[in-house]
């Protein structure tokens, strides 16, 4: 090994030079400090300049998410607009059958709720069926107060609308286009359908649909062909159109479940069945919306969803 020597001027002459800890120490950090330095500028070039495939996989992807992200944004604005819209058509569709407001029973759970069920405290659960319980009660104060009405008007013996099912035993899939615009089958126009489609076998019979008196008797080969008309008490007036023929007489009294006529398809009709009418004080109403008291309830929900959606009528 080679030995080092170094000049001191103290005393003019050239010595052994001696290395100390420290000194070695001192260098041996600075080598390991430029070592480390050096190796994270390597890295970070290596890192900007080239890419693996899964970094570029990865920024392909979210380049596609961020495009998806824009269309996802605009189809949950669209959706919550239609969830609006949806809630407040079935608020219109109970006012219009019950007659009163729709009842708010709230969320079922809440979401924090749903999400720590195992680790609620008894007393939050016991809190929140209290408030359920309340909810449910008001609701039921609401129904009651409504079926008090509704015994509070029959107690007065206002008269009933006709609500018997004026071609008997019915099932909805039977049910044709109600009252609306509905295209029609020879022009394929959209015209006014002032009545209830029920479609039925030729001769059938068709019933009165409540005690009155046939105000009008029909025979006609156009338009809504054989008709019979009947007053009712309380100003309602039904019409029974586009029948095989007819077993009344203007004037005559009838009870209801009489046989008027029988299903046929005279006048301007597309094909068998009973065009029914259903008026008070000459104002049109949707047939519809009688016929809840003579067929079952799942039948009567049926009947209207196939009344609403029937987009052709057959007359």
């Amino acid at each position: 090994m080679k030995e080092r020597y170094t000049f001191d001027k103290t005393r003019m002459e050239f010595r052994k030079a001696t290395r100390s800890v420290r000194t070695v120490l001192s260098k041996a950090l600075k080598y390991f400090l430029v070592t480390a330095s050096l190796a994270v500028l390597y890295y970070t070039v290596f890192s900007l300049v080239v890419s693996t495939d899964s970094e570029r996989e990865l920024r392909e992807r979210n380049k596609m998410y961020r495009q998806l992200y824009a269309g996802m944004e605009e189809r949950e604005r669209l959706l919550g607009d239609v969830l609006v819209s949806l809630a407040g058509k079935d608020d219109e569709i109970y006012r219009r059958l019950f007659d009163s407001e729709a009842p708010d029973l709230g969320a079922a759970l809440r979401d924090d709720f749903i999400s720590g069920v195992d680790s609620v405290p008894d007393r939050e659960i016991v809190a929140y069926a209290a408030d359920k319980l309340r909810g449910v009660a008001a609701t039921a104060a609401r129904v009651e107060e409504n079926f008090l009405a509704i015994a509070a008007r029959c107690q007065a013996e206002e008269p009933l609308p006709p609500l018997s099912s004026p071609v008997g035993t019915f099932s909805y899939a039977r049910t044709g286009a109600s009252v609306g615009e509905k295209i029609n089958p020879f022009y394929k126009v959209g015209m006014k359908h002032g009545g209830l489609d029920l479609i039925a076998q030729r001769g059938d019979p068709v019933y009165a649909a409540a005690d009155g008196v046939v105000s009008e008797v029909v025979h006609a080969t156009k338009g809504l062909g054989n008709v019979v008309e009947i007053r009712h008490a309380g100003g309602y007036l039904t019409r029974y159109a586009h029948l095989e023929n007819t077993r009344v007489y203007r004037g005559q009294r009838v009870r209801s479940g009489t046989q008027v006529g029988q299903v046929g398809m005279s006048g301007k009709s597309f094909a068998p069945h009973l065009h029914y009418e259903v008026l008070r004080d000459s104002v049109l109403l949707d047939p519809v919306h009688f016929f809840f008291g003579s067929v079952k309830p799942e039948e009567y929900m049926g009947m209207i969803f196939m009344s609403a959606n029937a987009g052709q009528s057959m007359d």
